[in-house]
């Protein structure tokens, strides 16, 4: 007996995929759901992001000292919630890489190293925003 066209065979990877939500209320919910678990095993597994997290506790009430209107203090604290969304992305990137294989491999390497580099530039950028609003906080001018 021949095998079912290509098309008509189920998808490896469709016994993980729930069933799509009927509505987009429900597709909300489904995605606040699994964004909730993301952030829930990121803080479990990864000490950068918690490390991350508290120092974004910490600018907090330095950032409302410095901030002298409402833009400023979104950009402040937005500028850091970037290094958190380039944590997570970077350890979602390693997990896959590392589902993949443990062992050694160019290619692996480039990947990790280029996670590792968008939380470094969120961070320069983060940096950046930080010292522009003291220069134009204390600097005079």
């Amino acid at each position: 007996m021949a095998s079912p066209p290509e098309h008509d065979r189920p998808s490896p990877l469709s016994e993980f995929k729930t069933r799509t939500p009927s509505n987009e209320l429900i597709r909300l919910v489904y995605a606040t759901r699994n964004s909730l678990k993301g952030y829930r095993r990121v803080w479990r597994d990864e000490a950068a992001f918690r490390f991350q997290t508290v120092v974004l506790i910490a600018i907090l009430p330095l950032a409302w000292w410095l901030a002298e209107s409402w833009l400023v203090f979104a950009i402040l604290v937005g500028s850091w919630l970037l290094v958190l969304a380039a944590e997570l992305g970077n350890s979602g990137l390693e997990a896959a890489v590392d589902r993949i294989g443990r062992e050694e491999h160019d290619l692996a390497a480039k990947a990790k190293d280029a996670g590792s580099a968008m939380v470094m530039t969120a961070m320069i950028v983060s940096g950046g925003v930080w010292l522009a609003v003291l220069a134009d906080r204390f600097g005079g001018g």
